[in-house]
């Protein structure tokens, strides 16, 4: 073996390089960064056609025994294996609320409002949106958790905006006694459009009857020149166990069998025309691809492909 010969000329050069290297012996640090637990980005924004679509997450929580939700139909040892293939635990989950604020070049239009105004004005803040701002505000369907954020039970969260939603939804919801709909939905009645399964919300925003979940759920298509989305709101809430096992019942499916039937038909369709889409509940940005895989369909995430 060769070794390098010193010179006085290759030391000199090293005592004078010495000074610009960085110290190699290990330094305490001065103070310890507490922990700050787990954080995602509060906005997402990507280019459609002609459209910018921002998905805002207007909260997160985790949960607890997550088959007590998903799988139901499901044995322990299918839940465990599925899982385990998708590298997820089973014993907790996270959970995400994305509402998505479409910018159509005409207006600002709002798909659902997470769980309280509190969260939905900071994911608008985040994204540089007041709540002043939203045009229209659509409501996919009337859970809590997509309803919460219109008003305060007084005061409407978004002053200048109309409303839209299916009227086979509001209609079951006017009549169920619910108190979420009666303190957020009821007093914005007069300024609510309904719509039907294929009828606009705005230019280039089309609804899609989605039932099961609820009985009027709506999922929706954005079409700008000649790119398209599908916003499938609650048709699926979770990449792995609602997408790839759309037979798995879900608790807070109102017609279990309905809402299986609604999945396989609104997925398959994204799926076969490679659409880009976006699920409420979907791990957060919540936007992406769908493949055909096994009884279902394996989740892609969108990477970069609508920044370009």
């Amino acid at each position: 073996m060769t070794h390098p010969r010193l010179t006085r000329r290759t030391a000199l050069m090293a005592a004078a390089a010495a000074p610009f290297l960085p110290a190699l012996a290990p330094r305490p640090a001065a103070a310890a960064a507490a922990p700050q637990g787990a954080a995602f980005a509060p906005f997402h924004r990507v280019t459609l056609g002609g459209f910018e679509v921002t998905t805002l997450l207007a909260g997160s929580r985790v949960m607890e025994a997550p088959q007590t939700i998903f799988g139901l139909n499901a044995t322990p040892e299918e839940f465990a294996a599925t899982s385990a293939a998708a590298f997820l635990p089973t014993d907790k989950s996270r959970n995400f609320f994305t509402p998505v604020l479409v910018n159509t070049g005409r207006e600002l239009v709002l798909f659902d409002t997470g769980l309280t105004p509190e969260g939905i004005t900071a994911a608008l803040a985040s994204a540089g949106v007041t709540p002043d701002q939203v045009d229209l505000v659509v409501l996919t369907h009337m859970h809590g958790d997509h309803i919460g954020g219109l008003s305060d039970g007084a005061t409407p969260t978004f002053p200048n905006a109309r409303y839209a939603t299916g009227r086979v939804e509001f209609d079951h919801w006017a009549k169920a006694g619910n108190d979420g709909f009666e303190a957020k939905v009821r007093p914005l009645a007069d300024k609510i459009a309904f719509l039907e399964d294929g009828g606009a919300a705005a230019p280039g925003i089309t609804a899609m009857l989605a039932p099961g979940h609820t009985p009027g759920h709506m999922a929706y298509r954005l079409d700008s020149n000649g790119a398209g989305l599908v916003l499938i709101a609650d048709a699926a809430n979770h990449y792995v166990w609602s997408v790839e096992q759309p037979d798995w019942e879900v608790k807070y499916d109102a017609d279990k069998a309905q809402a299986a039937a609604t999945r396989k038909r609104l997925l398959g369709m994204i799926a076969a025309d490679r659409l880009p889409f976006v699920g409420y509940h979907m791990p957060f940005p919540g936007l992406g691809y769908l493949e055909p895989k096994g009884p279902g369909f394996r989740f892609v995430p969108a990477s970069y492909q609508l920044s370009l």
